[in-house]
C-alpha cells in the first residue's frame, strides 16, 4: 500500500503589535497591505486584554510528524491429532506428543500464561479421534522461528503448525499515538523558536496546542496482494504487513516577548 503524502508544514507569524495592524490588515515593509491572520486562523483568548504599552505579539505554527511501530506478539497454533480403533490409544498417541510439545516450549523460557491448550475427543463409526491444539504467544520473533524449526523437525507429519499471525497489543497502539503526537509538538515548537529566533525575539508560553488530523494505517501490502501472496511471504514480509504507522498533525500558538538586552558592565 503507498503511503499517503505528507501534509505539508506551514509557520504562521504575527509580531506586528495589534495597534499597528488595519481592520484587515497590516503594512508591510514596502507599504503593501498583508493579510491578517487573526481573520484566518483560530487563535487562542489571552487571559487578560493587551494594553497599549504592552500589546500582544503572537507566533502561529503548524507541525506534522510520522511513525511506525512494529507488531509486538506473533500467535502460532500447533494442532495434534490421532484416531484410533481403541480411546486409550487415541488419547495415549495425543498426550506423547502434546507432552513433547509443552516441554520444548518450556526450555526457551516461555512463560505458562502464553500457552494455551484445548483437547477435543469424539468418536467417529468404530473409531475414536483426538485432537489437541496448542496456543503459544510469542513476545520475541526469534525465539518463536527456533521452536517452529524444532518440532517441524522432530514430530511428524500429522502435527499441523500454522503460519505465524503478528498482531499489536493495545498496549503498543496507544504508545504510537502518543510518541507521534508528542513529536509533531516538538517539530512545531522549534519551528517556533527558529522564527522567533530569526526575527529577534524570543519565545513565550504556549497559547493553544491542538491536534487538527491524525491517520493510522497498516502495512504497505495491501489486502488482495496480501491474499495473493499469503503463502510465500517470509517472516520479515509478515512483519511488515502487520506494522502500523500513525500520523499527526498540529497547531500551536505562542506568545512572543521582546528580547532582553544584555546590559554592558
Amino acid at each position: 500500500m503507498p503511503w499517503p503524502p505528507a501534509a505539508l508544514s506551514r509557520v504562521f507569524a504575527e509580531l506586528a503589535p495589534l495597534s499597528e495592524r488595519g481592520r484587515d490588515g497590516f503594512c508591510g515593509a514596502a507599504g503593501e497591505t498583508l493579510p491578517n491572520l487573526r481573520s484566518h486562523l483560530p487563535l487562542c483568548a489571552p487571559s487578560a486584554p493587551p494594553s497599549a504599552q504592552n500589546p500582544a505579539r503572537e507566533v502561529h505554527v503548524s507541525g506534522s510528524a510520522e511513525m511506525s511501530c512494529g507488531p509486538d506478539r506473533a500467535l502460532v497454533t500447533v494442532k495434534v491429532s490421532s484416531t484410533k480403533n481403541s480411546a486409550a490409544e487415541a488419547k495415549n498417541s495425543v498426550g506423547r506428543r502434546l507432552d513433547y510439545i509443552v516441554q520444548s516450549l518450556q526450555k526457551p523460557g516461555i512463560q505458562a500464561e502464553n500457552i494455551t491448550v484445548t483437547k477435543d475427543f469424539s468418536r467417529i463409526e468404530n473409531a475414536y479421534h483426538m485432537e489437541a491444539e496448542v496456543c503459544i504467544t510469542f513476545t520475541e520473533f526469534g525465539k518463536m522461528q527456533d521452536v517452529c524449526n524444532l518440532l517441524v523437525e522432530k514430530l511428524d507429519s500429522s502435527v499441523i503448525i500454522s503460519p505465524p499471525q503478528f498482531y499489536h497489543t493495545p498496549e503498543a497502539i496507544e504508545n504510537l499515538r502518543r510518541q507521534v503526537f508528542l513529536c509533531a509538538v516538538g517539530n512545531a515548537w522549534r519551528k517556533a523558536q527558529e522564527v522567533c529566533q530569526l526575527v529577534g525575539q524570543s519565545l513565550g508560553k504556549p497559547l493553544l496546542i491542538k491536534e487538527e488530523e491524525t491517520k493510522e494505517w497498516e502495512g504497505q501490502i495491501d489486502n488482495q496482494q496480501l491474499s495473493d501472496l499469503a503463502g510465500s511471504l517470509s517472516i520479515q514480509q509478515k512483519i511488515q504487513s502487520a506494522t502500523i504507522y500513525a500520523s499527526s498533525r498540529v497547531f500551536l500558538n505562542f506568545e512572543v516577548n521582546k528580547k532582553e538586552k544584555k546590559k554592558k558592565t
